[in-house]
């Protein structure tokens, strides 16, 4: 089934996990933008043309054919009862052959977050992942002081592992991420968290 054959679509009791779509240019960049503050001190710096069609127009370029080639997965999250965009999950840097194992990265939008939405959706990914993707290992990272996205992933099944120094730039800075994993066969109990 991977690469992908068909479009994916992932139903949860309140999402719809799909593609990035052209359609979706005006809703992505409005929630990116009433939600810049809340977003910015986690993500690497925008790029000046971040909010622009043009940009949007070649990520939904880079989703299909990352999907189409098995490279990635990368999700928007769309309540169902509106159609609403409320942010996106994407299944990154899939490897194969003896590894099995994929990166995921999340941002949800500030006037949806703390509702759940994003671990229902981190939940129905990882599934996802380890059934029909066959993937064993999912990893994820963020900066030690995001109390949400540690929550989210600890509440989802996945266990620290430890720090990883200066690993992504972050809002223009180096910055270590305390590092967590997922495991399709997971017999660990709980870990320590750093």
């Amino acid at each position: 089934m991977w690469p992908l054959r068909r479009k994916v679509r992932i139903e949860t009791e309140r999402l719809t996990l799909r593609l990035p779509a052209h359609a979706d240019f005006l809703a992505w960049t409005d929630l990116r933008r009433a939600s810049a503050d809340f977003l910015q001190p986690w993500e690497p710096t925008w790029a000046e043309d971040h909010l622009s069609r043009r940009a949007f127009t070649n990520r939904v370029y880079w989703a299909a054919r990352a999907a189409r080639t098995g490279t990635a997965l990368p999700l928007f999250l769309i309540r169902r009862h509106d159609g609403m965009l409320l942010g996106a999950i994407t299944l990154d840097h899939i490897r194969r052959g003896p590894a099995q194992a994929g990166t995921l990265g999340y941002w949800i939008g500030q006037p949806f977050a703390r509702q759940g939405y994003m671990r229902e959706a981190l939940q129905a990914v990882v599934h996802y992942a380890f059934t029909a993707l066959d993937l064993s290992r999912l990893e994820a990272a963020c900066l030690p002081e995001n109390a949400a996205s540690r929550g989210v992933l600890e509440k989802s099944g996945f266990k620290y592992e430890g720090v990883a120094q200066a690993y992504l730039q972050i809002n223009g800075r180096w910055r270590n991420h305390v590092l967590y994993a997922n495991l399709r066969n997971d017999r660990r109990g709980r870990t320590e968290v750093g």
